[in-house]
C-alpha cells in the first residue's frame, strides 16, 4: 500500500508517516522544502525510510500535488496553512489558502484514479463556533454540527479566522467529493497535545502549557469560545487516522476527543497533580462549577476505535516533553526557551 501524507514534516503528520512506516506503507511525503535538513532530518532519520519519498509540495500550487499522490492508494490531507491567530488578515492569509490547498489536494486525487480513500484532518473548529443546531438545547455535540461562519464573520470573537479557515475548508473538501466520488473521510480533532518528532514547540502543545501555567487570557478565551477543555494525545489522533482509513465501513465526519472536561475540573486536576508547575488561577467564579459533556465520540467508538492515553498520560508526556525542550525548570520555573507559533 501506497500512501500520501501532506505536510509531511509537521506535528502530526511527522507522527502519521511514523506510524504508517511501522505498519510497512509506501509513504509519500509532501513538504514545503525537502533540500531543509533541519525541517526533514526527523523524517529521514525514522525506522523503514527506505520506503519514504519526499516531494515538494506547496498548498497555493496548483498542481504540485500530482506527483506526490498518483499511484498512491490512500491520502492523508493533513497540511494546513500557517497558524496566525494575531492575523491581520484572516482572510488572505488563512481562509482562502485552507480552501485551495484542500481542493489542490483533491484534485490531484481525483487525477490519480489509484485513490481509494482520503482522509482530511479538520478540527472541531467546523463545528463549536456556535452551532446552532445546539445553542438551545443540553446535548451533545455531534458530527451533524457545523460553525456558524455568518456568525464568526460578523462578530469575529477570538480565532474567528481559524474557526472559519478550518469550517469552510472541510465543506469545500465534502462539496467537491461528492461532485467527483471521492471517498472522503474528515477527522475532526480538539486540543492535539504530546510529544513532537517535528523540532519546533507545536501551538497546540503551547496552548496546553498556558492552561498548565495558568494563562488567564488562554483560560478565560476557551471559556469563551467553547465553554470547555477538550484534549487527545497525537499519537490517538495518528492511530484514528489510519484506523479510519483502512476501516471499511468508515464514512463521513468523526470527533476525535479523549478527554472533555471543564475548566475548572482541569485546573484542580492540574494542581494536585503538577503543584511544582502549576500556576493555574483559583479564582474560577465565573467558570462553571458543574460541567457536562458537550463533543460526542459515540461515532468514532462504534466504529471500534479505543483511545490509549486518558487526562494523566496526556499531560504527564506533554509535561516531559516541555522540561525536555527546556521549557521547565526543575523548581518549576519557566525557562527563557523560545518556540514556533506552529
Amino acid at each position: 500500500m501506497i500512501a500520501c501524507v501532506t505536510g509531511g514534516n509537521g506535528y502530526l503528520a511527522s507522527l502519521l508517516v511514523k506510524q504508517l512506516l511501522e505498519k510497512g506503507y509506501i509513504v509519500n511525503a509532501t513538504v514545503r522544502d525537502p533540500g531543509n535538513q533541519a525541517k526533514v532530518s526527523h523524517l529521514l532519520n525514522l525506522p523503514g525510510s527506505e520506503r519514504l519519498n519526499l516531494f515538494l509540495a506547496d498548498l497555493t500550487v496548483e498542481g504540485s500535488f500530482d506527483d506526490p499522490i498518483n499511484g498512491c492508494d490512500l491520502v492523508f490531507h493533513v497540511a494546513s496553512p500557517v497558524l496566525l491567530f494575531d492575523s491581520k488578515d484572516p482572510e488572505n492569509e488563512m481562509i482562502k489558502p485552507a480552501i485551495q490547498g484542500t481542493l489542490n489536494v483533491l484534485r490531484a486525487c481525483a487525477k490519480s484514479k489509484t485513490v481509494k480513500r482520503v482522509v482530511m484532518t479538520s478540527s472541531t473548529a467546523a463545528l463549536n463556533g456556535r452551532c446552532r443546531k445546539i445553542k438551545d438545547n443540553i446535548q451533545p455535540m455531534t458530527e451533524e454540527c457545523w460553525s456558524d461562519v455568518q456568525y464568526l464573520v460578523s462578530e469575529k470573537p477570538e480565532y474567528w479566522g481559524y474557526m472559519t479557515s478550518k469550517t469552510l475548508a472541510e465543506k469545500e473538501a465534502w462539496k467537491f467529493a461528492a461532485e467527483t466520488q471521492i471517498n472522503l473521510i474528515t477527522v475532526l480533532p480538539v486540543i492535539v497535545t504530546g510529544p513532537s518528532l517535528a523540532p519546533e514547540l507545536p501551538h497546540s502543545v503551547i496552548l496546553t502549557l498556558s492552561i498548565l501555567t495558568g494563562d488567564e487570557s488562554v483560560l478565560r478565551t476557551q471559556q469563551t469560545i467553547t465553554g470547555h477543555v477538550p484534549f487527545v494525545h497525537v499519537d490517538d489522533v495518528c492511530r484514528a487516522h489510519i484506523f479510519l482509513a483502512e476501516k471499511e465501513s468508515a464514512s463521513g465526519r468523526y470527533i476525535c476527543c479523549a478527554v472533555d472536561a471543564g475548566i475548572a475540573e482541569v485546573v484542580k486536576f492540574l494542581s494536585n497533580r503538577y503543584p511544582q508547575y502549576c500556576k493555574a488561577p483559583t479564582d474560577l467564579d465565573d467558570f462553571p462549577s458543574e460541567f457536562r459533556d458537550v463533543l460526542s465520540v459515540e461515532k468514532l467508538m462504534k466504529e471500534g476505535f479505543t483511545f490509549k492515553f486518558g487526562i494523566e498520560e496526556i499531560f504527564d508526556e506533554s509535561v516531559e516533553y516541555l522540561k525536555a525542550k527546556g521549557l521547565f525548570l526543575s523548581d518549576g520555573k519557566q525557562s527563557s526557551t523560545q518556540y514556533s507559533s506552529f
